[in-house]
């Protein structure tokens, strides 16, 4: 096989053996969604109920826990998924370290303080990204910077279910 082929393979291999070995928690809720301008296949993130939809047909979603953007720092738009990565090396927004100076430059995906978690999706037009989190008690709270966290094992499921180019759709 060439180069490219087994180089997948590899890819394939890291991102099972990452996302399996998540810690397994109850599975996202199925619960009733009827509106009809949310498009089945759309993330939907509620800041102020701090859950994540994703549409399904038939009138269903999948609902999952999530921290999102304290006070000043949630948002919400329209974007996409504009990429997936299994535990990503994280660099801290200028924003935050303004207000962490101690943090590094870089923590590396895997490591324990890496608040990325076992995996992310990033969304277009800014910093923020949907992702696993090192702190699993603070879901269901406002404390990110704008980002909306999930459990390891919520992420990874999710992972599982959409891809580049997945609408989000954030409202408060």
């Amino acid at each position: 096989m060439g180069r490219l082929v087994w180089g997948m393979v590899a890819l394939y291999l890291a991102i099972g053996i990452a996302l399996w070995s998540a810690p397994v928690f109850a599975s996202p809720e199925v619960v009733h969604f009827a509106d009809a301008r949310v498009a089945p296949g759309t993330i939907l993130v509620k800041n102020r109920e701090r859950r994540l939809y994703l549409v399904q047909r038939g009138g269903t979603a999948l609902r999952y826990p999530v921290a999102v953007g304290k006070r000043g720092k949630a948002w919400v738009g329209r974007t996409y998924i504009n990429g997936m990565h299994v535990r990503p090396a994280w660099s801290p927004p200028a924003a935050v370290k303004r207000d962490l100076p101690h943090l590094p430059d870089v923590i590396p995906g895997g490591a324990p303080n890496n608040p990325m978690g076992v995996a992310a999706m990033t969304l277009a037009g800014g910093e923020y990204a949907i992702h696993g989190t090192n702190r699993p008690g603070l879901i269901g709270r406002a404390v990110s910077y704008g980002c909306i966290r999930m459990r390891n094992s919520d992420i990874a499921d999710l992972f599982r279910r959409v891809r580049v180019n997945t609408p989000v759709i954030v409202v408060n």
